[in-house]
């Protein structure tokens, strides 16, 4: 036991240095992560809860959007389908600054969000527990930036470009493997793609936003 939870501390310590974290963040992660591990035992929420697995795939991996977005310049940004938090908790508690809407549908989910938010005292963070294509219906929020870790495909993200979206002009990063191709539909949405390692795999982030040759051609119509 003594041996993990020297373990542990070193993995904290190496979070902590990586990501730049303030001590009053580096407590909000290990409260988040404890969160996480006991609402596991009941609900489900992830596939594995060791330590070294939540801070690499959910903390590091959702954190990784900092380095390919420059978030202190935004003001409002919406985690699309976020399931247990991710990546818009990690984001949260680093950029406290940041507007959030978490849009998700799962009950157990949703407590789990609810319990967490609470906890952590975190403000400005609104959960939206209906589906994508009824946000993109029903809402009208100034978002400057939609995230998904991949909940949902892109060909269903650039619904949010259509014409008589409120959010025709916003920007979408996707989280996306080595291997993943787009669909032909999603290619002219594409403006860049950044990659970043997690745990020695190669990933990437894929911005999407409607071109503004294309917006420009909307106006004359």
């Amino acid at each position: 036991m003594k041996t993990n939870l020297l373990n542990d501390d070193a993995l904290w310590v190496k979070f902590a240095k990586k990501a730049e974290l303030t001590t009053d963040q580096l407590d909000q992660f290990k409260t988040l992560y404890q969160m996480l591990k006991d609402a596991n035992e009941m609900h489900n929420l992830t596939s594995k809860t060791d330590l070294n697995f939540v801070i690499n795939y959910h903390f590091l991996d959702s954190l990784a959007l900092g380095k390919a977005i420059a978030l202190n310049d935004l003001n409002f940004i919406s985690d699309i389908g976020t399931g247990g938090g991710f990546p818009g908790l990690p984001l949260k508690i680093k950029y406290p600054h940041l507007k959030m809407v978490l849009i998700e549908v799962t009950n157990k989910k949703i407590w789990f969000l609810e319990t967490v938010i609470k906890a952590l005292n975190l403000q400005d963070v609104e959960i939206y527990d209906q589906d994508w294509r009824t946000f993109l219906r029903k809402t009208e929020n100034p978002i400057d930036l939609f995230c998904c870790r991949a909940s949902l495909q892109p060909s269903e993200l650039v619904r949010a470009f259509k014409p008589s979206s409120p959010y025709k002009n916003a920007k979408i990063v996707y989280w996306a493997s080595e291997s993943w191709s787009p669909e032909l539909d999603v290619e002219p949405f594409i403006q860049n793609k950044t990659s970043y390692f997690i745990d020695g795999k190669k990933r990437f982030l894929v911005s999407l936003k409607k071109s503004e040759d294309a917006a420009k051609d909307e106006e004359l119509v």
